[in-house]
């Protein structure tokens, strides 16, 4: 059963899910989910996301679209967008030394749980190769030396528009990426971060947090912009420690943490349910 992802961004105003819902049985399809949410009744923005099986519609995906924005989304000032479950996008794993957030990735792949299509996986150290390519899944070594991390981006940028990458994941990539790298994947990088940005930025958050006494730990996974550890939050999660906890002991809660928040993410993103606006994300879960 084909299932199709209606997300809508528009001024708020009475009609709206009337309009939609009215269009889409008028077509042939079932709406399966429905999710929505507003600002402010009065005069602020209302997001939506609409699921719905596309098997029986009466349009081609062309006609559906063209008449979708005559009838509705014109009238609402909509910004839109349609996907289509059983095209999955095109994913690159980026990773430095840390594999705990990559292998996550790769099992949950694997067992079907991240509807992906997976093309490569790449890395500024040359050690996971072994382990990706387990996977089934290429693996390419991009070292970025000192004075030449531009050419390493350049290259990383020829492999990722070789295979059509849309989303590109940040599994502990340890490498700041420049502006207008980050500009050819508008809101489509997904990083996690140790704790809640921006604390405890630099080397050994985790010695860091344990000299500070920190009672809570956590991770974060946001979208990448051009502000460093700045960009819309996705999703965060925390663990409590105490003073009995070691450097040792916090680290590995953390990195539990850094897995499956950034799968979440992943997730989520790959099922279109994240809406940004201005800095921050609606996230229909």
């Amino acid at each position: 059963m084909e299932e199709a992802r209606l997300l809508v961004t528009c001024p708020d105003q009475p009609g709206i899910v009337a309009a939609v819902s009215g269009f889409l049985y008028a077509h042939g399809a079932n709406i399966t989910d429905l999710q929505q949410h507003s600002t402010d009744p009065e005069g602020g923005t209302f997001f939506m996301r609409v699921a719905f099986t596309a098997s029986h519609l009466d349009l081609a995906r062309p006609a559906l679209e063209k008449a979708f924005q005559e009838v509705v989304a014109s009238r609402f000032q909509m910004q839109w967008r349609l996907a289509y479950a059983s095209e999955r996008k095109r994913v690159a794993i980026l990773v430095s030394k840390p594999a705990h957030a990559l292998l996550e990735l790769l099992w949950r792949y694997r067992v079907g749980e991240l509807p992906m299509d997976l093309r490569l996986v790449l890395s500024n150290h040359p050690d996971h190769k072994e382990e990706v390519e387990r996977f089934g899944i290429p693996y390419h070594h991009v070292p970025v030396e000192k004075g030449r991390k531009e050419e390493a981006e350049e290259r990383i940028l020829a492999l990722l528009e070789a295979e059509g990458v849309e989303l590109v994941v940040l599994a502990r990539y340890m490498q700041v990426l420049s502006p207008s790298f980050v500009a050819r994947f508008p809101m489509r990088i997904l990083n996690i971060h140790h704790s809640f940005l921006p604390a405890f930025a630099g080397a050994d958050p985790y010695r860091q947090a344990y000299e500070r006494g920190v009672k809570l730990i956590g991770a974060t996974a946001h979208y990448v912009t051009e502000e460093l550890d700045q960009g819309p939050i996705i999703e965060q999660d925390v663990v409590r420690v105490s003073h009995r906890h070691s450097v040792r002991e916090m680290k590995r809660l953390g990195q539990e943490l850094e897995r499956t928040v950034l799968a979440r993410a992943v997730r989520w993103h790959l099922e279109d349910r994240i809406l940004v606006h201005e800095n921050r994300t609606v996230v229909f879960v």
